[in-house]
C-alpha cells in the first residue's frame, strides 16, 4: 500500500472532487476504482482514493514518479477525450493540485505512515491557499516540529505538501476518530503551548483561504500490486 514520506521525490496530484449527493458521491467512487483498477501509465505510481465524510465528494491521492509522466498521461487521447468528460459529467466542482510532500510527522507509535483502505484512518485534507512570496514562511511554520501533538490523543500523523505553483499547502492528517479529532480541533487557544498558538497565529496571518474535508479512504492500489 502507498506510503507518505519526503523522501521518495514523488511528485503527489490532489484531485479533489466535489457532488451534492450521496449517490453522486457514489458514482464517483465507482468510476475512479475502475480507471484506478485499470492504471498502467509510465510513471504511475499509485492511487488511493478516499470517501468524503463531512461534505459529498472524493480525494484521489496519486503519486507520480515526475512532472513529466503525469504531463504525458494528461496528454493522452484517453484522458482527454473520455476521462475529463466523464469526470465533468459526475462532479460539481474539480481540483487538479499537483504538489510535493515536504514535511512528514507521526505518532510514536507508528513505524510510517502508510494511506490504506485496510487501516481505519480518520483523515483530515486542508487545503490552505496561500499567496506565492509567502508560501515558505508558510511551510516553515507548518513543518516545524510539534512534540505536542505527536502525543495527543487519537493524533497518529499529519503530512505537508507544498503546491508545485506556490499558491497552496496542503495539510493532510490522520486521527483515530472523529471525536478525537473534533476535541482536538476546538480545543481553546488557551490550552494549546504558547509556541503552537503563536505558530497558529502566524499562519492565520499568512492563509488567504482554507478549504478543509474528512474522508476515509476506500480503494487503493500502487503500479507493484
Amino acid at each position: 500500500m502507498p506510503f507518505i514520506t519526503p523522501d521518495d521525490g514523488y511528485l503527489t496530484v490532489l484531485n479533489l472532487f466535489e457532488t451534492d449527493s450521496a449517490q453522486g458521491q457514489e458514482r464517483l467512487l465507482e468510476a475512479m476504482r475502475d480507471i484506478i483498477d485499470h492504471a498502467d501509465y509510465p510513471g504511475w505510481i499509485s492511487s488511493t482514493l478516499h470517501a468524503g465524510r463531512d461534505r459529498h465528494g472524493t480525494a484521489n491521492f496519486i503519486q507520480w514518479r515526475s512532472l513529466q509522466d503525469l504531463e504525458a498521461r494528461y496528454a493522452g487521447g484517453g484522458f482527454r477525450h473520455e476521462t475529463v468528460p466523464l469526470f465533468d459529467e459526475l462532479a460539481t466542482g474539480i481540483r487538479l493540485l499537483k504538489s510535493e510532500v515536504v514535511h512528514s510527522q507521526r505518532n510514536p507509535a507508528l513505524d510510517a505512515v502508510e494511506i490504506s483502505p485496510e487501516r481505519d484512518d480518520y483523515t483530515v485534507i486542508i487545503v490552505l491557499g496561500v499567496e506565492p512570496e509567502n508560501q515558505q514562511a508558510l511551510l516553515d511554520v507548518l513543518t516545524a516540529p510539534d512534540e505536542w501533538v505527536r502525543t495527543y490523543p487519537g493524533y497518529r500523523s499529519h503530512s505537508i505538501l507544498r503546491g508545485t505553483d506556490g499558491t497552496f499547502v496542503v495539510n493532510y492528517a490522520q486521527w483515530d476518530s472523529k471525536e478525537l479529532y473534533d476535541a482536538f480541533h476546538e480545543l481553546p487557544e488557551s490550552e494549546r503551548p504558547r509556541a503552537v498558538r503563536e505558530g497558529r497565529e502566524l499562519a492565520r496571518e499568512l492563509v488567504t483561504s482554507r478549504d478543509a474535508n474528512t474522508y476515509t479512504v476506500d480503494h487503493a492500489r500502487s503500479a507493484k500490486d
